[in-house]
């Protein structure tokens, strides 16, 4: 039996990709949650697509399936992109489904015996320095808990909890975070850090497929139309790449820190965020220098707006929003100035983890409503434009709203109209327009959409992937859009989102 820790969970209940095996690092990898680990509907299940893949290229160089004289870095629609806008203005993050055949592709070729036992080693050399801990390499759940969930929980204890443990040690702490770190990585430094920059510069190195780091790279030069400037957002797989490259930063750091003879510090980075603890303030500056100057050689740089120091390392190692949340939780006995409170906390902290907390306490309260709201169409005024705001919180709203709608008389249709309009003055609401059919489904399943992704569920014949450049016909039909819907799902859905569709945890 597990111990329990001080959380009333058990321990232990999570497994990093570093302690599998090559051949349990492909399973998890080609899983459904693991290929794109955003939030979608549950009858998108990629599961028996990436599988079929599998079975089809195992053993094979993907290469051998092209057409003659055309390569996928020939198409800029090789993937499918959802923009997730960031702030409900002007910040996109391109969330992407990668060709399934390329990445699975780049799976098989990671996970090989020979070259995961090769990139394990080369982990061991980035986490030789415990004064830089990496506390983000992605984990399967071995709980109930979802893998997303257990990576949530992952940061909580040993990146925040850790921070709060080193008030302990340290008196100041610097905090500093990488601009657009994922669309700004250099697919050649992925080369790099696996095989030491010397090496992957030599002429013989340069486009040797013995060298796993020019698989990954030529991998993803395929899926981004032969551009070397970024890595795809959405898979885990890539979240493990972009530690590769960052764990290599790690050993750089390590050097210039020696060479600057600091040795009282203590440095924490869950991916591109870094957290810097000493007790000499000046040694903290010249250590966040150091940082940005070996980041800047490999093609990134840290934002200078996010940079900041302080001698409160307590206060400042739990985020902002969870902080203001503790001090005055946003409830009130009336549900409809509950909701207004939670608006008014969006406004000062857009898209945060606390925000999408109170909507969940919000969602479980008014999922036992079951009288009509005679102010529920006011209701779904304020949501809406806590959805506007924060787009992190799409599924729930949509959750809340499918609620809302089941407690008011008028025309549902019509609503849902005013609902849209609201949104046309957004660009790129892709992600947005999934949940919203979600909801709609119930009331209007001919109601159309403009995502490619809405117009399957609707039956129509679309392109998500770009697959032009395959010649196996028996590829081609695997790789059918139509294989990722989960038609069973999709009969057994109800007009009210229940919470298990949406919420990570049982709040």
């Amino acid at each position: 039996m597990k111990d329990e820790s001080q959380t009333g969970r058990p321990t232990a209940v999570r497994k990093s990709v570093l302690q599998m095996s090559g051949s349990e690092a492909r399973a998890f990898l080609l899983k459904s949650e693991s290929y794109f680990n955003f939030d979608l509907p549950p009858y998108f299940e990629f599961d028996s697509m990436l599988t079929k893949v599998s079975k089809l290229i195992d053993g094979k160089d993907l290469k051998g399936f092209y057409k003659k004289n055309i390569n996928p870095r020939d198409f800029d629609d090789v993937n499918h992109t959802l923009f997730h806008n960031k702030d409900g203005k002007f910040g996109w993050r391109p969330m992407e489904l990668c060709h399934p055949a390329l990445y699975v592709s780049l799976v098989h070729a990671i996970t090989s015996e020979a070259a995961w036992g090769m990139i394990c080693k080369r982990f061991e050399t980035f986490a030789k320095n415990k004064r830089i801990v990496c506390t983000s390499l992605p984990v399967q759940s071995e709980s109930e808990q979802s893998d997303k969930a257990e990576q949530i929980l992952h940061w909580w204890e040993d990146l925040e909890q850790r921070s709060i443990e080193l008030a302990l040690e340290y008196e100041h702490m610097a905090h500093t975070d990488i601009t657009d770190c994922y669309s700004s990585i250099y697919t050649h430094s992925i080369v790099w850090a696996l095989h030491t920059r010397e090496e992957a510069k030599k002429k013989a190195s340069r486009s040797n497929p013995a060298l796993i780091g020019n698989v990954i790279d030529g991998h993803i030069q395929d899926m981004n139309y032969g551009q070397t400037n970024g890595i795809p957002q959405g898979p885990v797989l890539m979240d493990f790449i972009a530690e590769i490259v960052l764990g290599y930063a790690d050993t750089l750091i390590t050097e210039e820190i020696k060479l600057a003879k600091i040795k009282d510090y203590q440095i924490l980075r869950y991916r591109d965020d870094y957290r810097i603890f000493v007790n000499n303030p000046a040694q903290g500056s010249e250590i966040v220098k150091i940082i940005s100057q070996v980041l800047i050689g490999l093609g990134l740089k840290l934002s200078s707006s996010k940079t900041k120091f302080t001698s409160s390392v307590i206060q400042d190692s739990v985020k902002r929003d969870k902080v203001e949340w503790i001090k005055g939780k946003s409830f009130d006995r009336n549900i409809q100035k509950h909701l207004f409170l939670i608006h008014n906390f969006g406004l000062a902290h857009p898209n945060s983890g606390s925000l999408i907390r109170a909507l969940s306490g919000f969602h479980r309260r008014i999922e036992k409503v079951t009288r009509p709201l005679s102010n529920a169409v006011a209701m779904i005024s304020i949501l809406v434009d806590i959805a506007f705001q924060n787009p992190k919180t799409y599924p729930l709203v949509a959750a809340i709203l499918s609620k809302l709608l089941t407690l008011l008389d008028d025309s549902k249709q019509k609503l849902f109209e005013k609902i849209r309009k609201r949104f046309d003055r957004v660009p790129n609401t892709g992600h947005l327009q999934i949940w919203l059919q979600r909801v709609s489904r119930s009331y209007d399943e001919a109601l159309t959409y403009e995502e490619p992704l809405c117009k399957l569920v609707c039956g129509e014949n679309v392109s998500i992937w770009n697959s032009t450049w395959i010649n196996s016909a028996q590829l081609k039909v695997a790789l059918l859009p139509k294989k990722i819907l989960d038609k069973k799902a999709i009969k057994k859905l109800v007009p009210v989102i229940p919470p298990s569709e949406v919420e990570l945890f049982d709040y």
